[in-house]
């Protein structure tokens, strides 16, 4: 069985790199907006929306020269740069990979390959801990070769001899990409092979001949949110404006997705549609060729194939054929719809638990659980008498990933880390022998840190957690700079991990050695809105509910003022995307909480945030601002709106990529120019590539997390 692991939230904010249209023109460049949206628009700051307009950048340059000159003058700048480089850079990182068959298959990127290098290795030279990588492409080679600012956005291989590979190559690390077809065996692009335009594409292979394509096809063919409205299955050699369609959608749809489900050298053609950013229809293709529209759920992720039966996890609680299934549970589907596509529960967490990841092996499912946000990990076996679990031995309080499954037998790699212990790679063999691969050195001190979980109690009663990351003897004496971060959004959980390529803040690698080490405390905060409880966890801050996130962060900030851990001059809170929302709203409406804000590529102007890019596509989210009950809602809490004059605001910064074809620059350049119309001082830094991500290789994450943490500094640690 080969596995499947589907991202349906595929636009997501959050850092997936999922990934808009004419392939006879090259794609447009981020709008403003319409023009008589614009008209009709008292926003005297709305010229910054122009993103790459004369006017915009020289603004965007002023700011930057002056922010970076204010951060970069101190002399702790270049100490926290080159500690940041040197983990981002490190060497000695674990080469995390995909086990396919007989190879590992690692993205890598350092100091010698900024742009990356794709490559494998034998398992067995990997697991042997000595891989002997074989380059299959060299992206630094590649931009300098055809005078491109390439950035590498991933691979999609034929199965299951993975000669013919699709890449994806974006311009300065946009979603919107272009797709390759690559030969394995020549290490060279196909010549007259499949080439998809750039736009904001997904494709998947059914066989050597065909692919299944989501992209701009001209006119008509894109949803509001800018991804696919169609899914068409091209075959070589032909047009791909003439290639068939599979399945079509509605402008309003957030967009439609294709994949392929595999076993046993057996193909299922598969079209998600979006009817929503968490509504789904899945569209299966049975093996006489006929389309069927599941009768699953819309809130729902198709995992893989298994004995021919779909794997499903459900996100909300469903009724099928007359039997009631949970919500957050795994349940496994026949294409019969003859016999009312018959359904089995595999699997459905406790009270305390979620199901954090999944994949499927060969003849097992496997799965990652959330129990009170630590990690544990669990093996499904299907028996005679039912599905069989049994529990996956890794050391406990910590984070457990699975990296890969091996889809040609039931053996995986997994992750274990904390906020103080590296990662560990472990090779789980298909009897559950537990191989140590690898080990991520220590990237800072931490035999006097600690790392305490927490419970504040929100303003509904509601028990939120959050863990504590610090020095022992700096937590025992109180009054310590401290940075809160957090999310709360889109069903994703923070988890206390040590290092992530690319790694963030408040990971514990970075947290530990450019903040910790001097005395700060760093705090992760498991706010409603993620997915830390489940579906149902985000589900209570949704739309009109959405204050629920902000006030449980208000009150992981109060209990630590309350604990005499810190105190409002010294607290300071961090976090991009939905985060960079969360930071929004913390500044306008809890100025008296934090004395310092960093907030990243975010929303802020919640009342045009549908119009801009991608922002249709999480109505779902937060609500539309058309409807007048649901714009009510928005505008109370709209950072940009909530701005105000003589007010006592936090410090702030803010930074953004003009690159950002995901979330619009406009939101932090228009909240940073409204400050300086209101005579609020404000840091402002914005990366001119790098996408949603806010850079384009590890140099540049380095800098601006140098940025973050001198901004901390300064702030909260000196008087």
């Amino acid at each position: 069985m080969r596995n499947l692991l589907l991202l349906t939230a595929a636009t997501c904010l959050v850092a997936c790199a999922v990934t808009d249209n004419t392939p006879s023109s090259p794609a447009p460049a981020p709008a403003a907006t319409d023009a008589a949206s614009v008209a009709n628009d008292a926003d005297p700051f709305l010229w910054l929306e122009d993103v790459a307009g004369a006017r915009s950048m020289a603004w965007v340059l002023e700011q930057n020269k002056r922010s970076k000159a204010e951060l970069e003058d101190d002399p702790e700048f270049q100490a926290l740069y080159r500690e940041a480089l040197d983990i981002l850079g490190n060497d000695a990182r674990i080469p995390y990979g995909r086990i396919d068959g007989s190879f590992v298959y690692n993205f890598w990127q350092d100091t010698n390959h900024v742009r990356g290098i794709w490559r494998r290795a034998s398992v067995e030279s990997f697991l042997g801990g000595e891989p002997a990588w074989d380059t299959l492409l060299d992206v630094d080679a590649l931009a300098a070769k055809e005078d491109r600012n390439w950035v590498y956005s991933g691979v999609t291989c034929l199965p299951p001899d993975n000669e013919l590979c699709m890449v994806e190559l974006s311009d300065g690390g946009t979603d919107a990409a272009i797709y390759r077809e690559y030969s394995l065996l020549t290490r060279s692009f196909v010549a007259d092979g499949f080439y998809v335009p750039q736009a904001k594409n997904s494709v998947a292979w059914i066989d050597r001949d065909h692919l299944l394509v989501g992209s701009n096809f001209g006119e008509g063919t894109i949803t509001q949110s800018l991804y696919p409205a169609q899914v068409r299955m091209w075959t070589r050699g032909e047009p791909l404006m003439q290639a068939p369609l599979v399945v079509g959608g509605e402008r309003s749809d957030v967009g439609l997705f294709p994949a392929v489900l595999r076993e046993d050298g057996k193909a299922w053609p598969m079209v998600i549609r979006g009817k929503t950013f968490f509504e789904y229809e899945i569209y299966v293709r049975d093996l006489d060729g006929e389309i069927h529209a599941l009768p699953l759920p819309g809130r729902v992720s198709v995992i893989g194939m298994l004995d021919e039966q779909i794997v499903a996890h459900l996100k909300q609680p469903w009724q099928h054929n007359g039997v009631s299934y949970p919500g957050d549970s795994l349940v496994t589907m026949s294409i019969d719809a003859a016999a009312g596509f018959p359904t089995q529960l595999v699997y459905a967490p406790a009270a305390s638990e979620a199901l954090e990841q999944i994949v499927a092996g060969e003849n097992d499912l496997f799965v990652v659980v959330l129990d009170d946000v630590i990690g544990k990990l669990r093996r499904l076996s299907k028996t005679s008498d039912g599905w069989q679990v049994s529990e996956i031995n890794l050391p406990s309080n910590g984070s457990v990933s699975i990296s890969s499954a091996n889809g040609s037998g039931d053996d995986l790699l997994v992750s274990y880390e904390s906020l103080t212990v590296p990662d560990r790679l472990y090779y789980v063999s298909d009897s559950g022998e537990l191989t140590t691969v690898q080990s991520l050195p220590q990237m800072y001190a931490a035999d006097d840190v600690v790392v305490d979980q927490r419970f504040a109690i929100s303003r509904d009663g509601t028990r939120i957690p959050f863990f504590v990351m610090g020095k022992s003897d700096v937590i025992a004496r109180g009054n310590a700079p401290t940075i809160q971060y957090g999310y709360g959004g889109f069903e994703a959980s923070i988890l206390p991990s040590y290092y992530e390529d690319p790694a963030r803040p408040q990971h514990g690698a970075l947290a530990g050695k450019l903040w910790v080490s001097r005395g700060g405390v760093m705090v992760l905060s498991n706010i409603r809105g993620g997915g830390e409880y489940g579906p149902q966890w985000h589900k209570a801050a949704l739309k009109e509910n959405r204050q629920r996130s902000f006030d449980d962060f208000y009150a992981i900030g109060e209990a630590l003022i309350e604990s005499g851990l810190t105190t409002a001059n010294k607290l300071g809170a961090i976090g991009r995307s939905n985060g960079g929302l969360l930071m929004g709203a913390a500044m306008t409406q809890r100025p008296d909480l934090y004395a310092a804000i960093d907030c990243g590529v975010p929303l802020l102007d919640m009342l045009r945030y549908h119009k801009l890019l991608a922002g249709a596509s999480w109505v779902g989210e937060y609500g539309n601002p058309h409807i007048p009950a649901e714009r009510a809602y928005i505008e109370a809490y709209s950072p940009y709106q909530a701005l105000a004059p003589n007010k006592s605001y936090p410090d702030v910064l803010f930074y953004t990529s003009t690159k950002d074809d995901r979330v619009h620059p406009g939101h932090a350049r228009k909240m940073a120019a409204k400050m300086a119309s209101y005579g609020y001082d404000f840091l402002y830094y914005e990366n001119t590539e790098g996408g949603h991500g806010g850079t384009a290789n590890q140099e540049q994450l380095a800098y601006r997390t140098a940025l973050e943490y001198q901004f901390f500094v300064r702030t909260l640690m000196r008087p």
